[in-house]
C-alpha cells in the first residue's frame, strides 16, 4: 500500500471541525502541530503586542487512494482555494512508513474496498 502525507495548515478556531470533515471522509488519526502564520504583509499592532494568526498544522498519514478524498473534503468545506481564505493544503508521497497502528491499516483496507 502506497502512502502520503496530507498536511493542511488552517486555523486554530476550525481545528476541531477540520479533524471531524478529515474524519467523516475516511482519515484515521492526525497529529497536530501549533504554530503562527507569519506573511509577507506587516501584522496589526495594539498596544505594542504583534497580532498574528495562530494556526494548526494538521498531518495525515494516508494511503494514496484516500488522501484526495480527504483533502477534497478538507477544501471544499474550509474553502481552500479562495485567495482571502489563510488555509492551505498539500500532499507528500512517502517511500516509506514505520509506526502505523494496524487496526488503522485494516480500516484503511476496508474504506478502499468500499471506494473501488
Amino acid at each position: 500500500m502506497k502512502f502520503i502525507a496530507l498536511v493542511a495548515v488552517l486555523q486554530d478556531k476550525d481545528e476541531e471541525e477540520s479533524i471531524k470533515v478529515a474524519k467523516e471522509a475516511g482519515a484515521g488519526s492526525v497529529t497536530i502541530l501549533h504554530g503562527r502564520n507569519i506573511g509577507l504583509k506587516e501584522k496589526k499592532v495594539f498596544f505594542g503586542l504583534t497580532l498574528e494568526e495562530n494556526v494548526s498544522a494538521l498531518l495525515f498519514i494516508l494511503p494514496r487512494k484516500l488522501s484526495m478524498k480527504v483533502m477534497k473534503a478538507l477544501r471544499v468545506r474550509f474553502d481552500l482555494d479562495n485567495p482571502e481564505n489563510s488555509g492551505f493544503a498539500f500532499t507528500l508521497p512517502l517511500s516509506h512508513v514505520a509506526g502505523l497502528d494496524t487496526e488503522e491499516l485494516h480500516t484503511f483496507e476496508d474504506n478502499i474496498k468500499t471506494m473501488i
